[in-house]
């Protein structure tokens, strides 16, 4: 994760920030969003860990949609980050990130790796969940990123 993620932002600093905000790193989405929509996944895995390790019934992937429905909470996660500025969006995302590693670290290792161990996880473990919403999406925004550069 810790590599993942150092190594996302060190891409980025490859770009100058005007460029960072312009459409054309995901179609219209600037590296600004892409990293608006990483934050987003991270608050998005705390509410599931909080809700789950306190037994509640978690909305999967968020209130009002299934996993089928994800491209439209993406959309609607860009419509709701659009328009923040870019310091705004770092600034969550590095919180939100120093939130998740916390959590992350918080458990076993057994505790991570091991399938159906919480009710939240379902047939799947802590570490799954948590790989979608940093490493694995790191690693997907870095591509975005690669691509991008090459464009400018």
């Amino acid at each position: 994760m810790s590599r993942e993620y150092t190594a996302l932002l060190s891409d980025i600093d490859e770009i100058d920030l005007p460029n960072r905000l312009l459409p054309g790193a995901c179609d219209q989405w600037s590296i600004k969003d892409v990293l608006g929509h990483r934050d987003a996944w991270h608050e998005m895995f705390l509410v599931w860990e909080r809700a789950g390790a306190a037994g509640e019934k978690i909305a999967m992937p968020a209130p009002g949609y299934t996993g089928k429905e994800t491209p439209e909470l993406n959309e609607e996660i860009y419509r709701r980050i659009k328009d923040d500025p870019y310091d705004q969006i770092v600034a969550r995302l590095n919180d939100s990130y120093r939130r998740v590693r916390e959590i992350v670290a918080g458990y076993s290792d057994d505790d991570l790796v091991t399938k159906r161990r919480f009710a939240w996880t379902g047939s799947t473990s802590v570490l799954s969940y948590a790989v979608s919403a940093t490493s694995s999406h790191y690693d997907w925004a870095r591509k975005l990123v690669h691509k991008y550069k090459r464009t400018l």
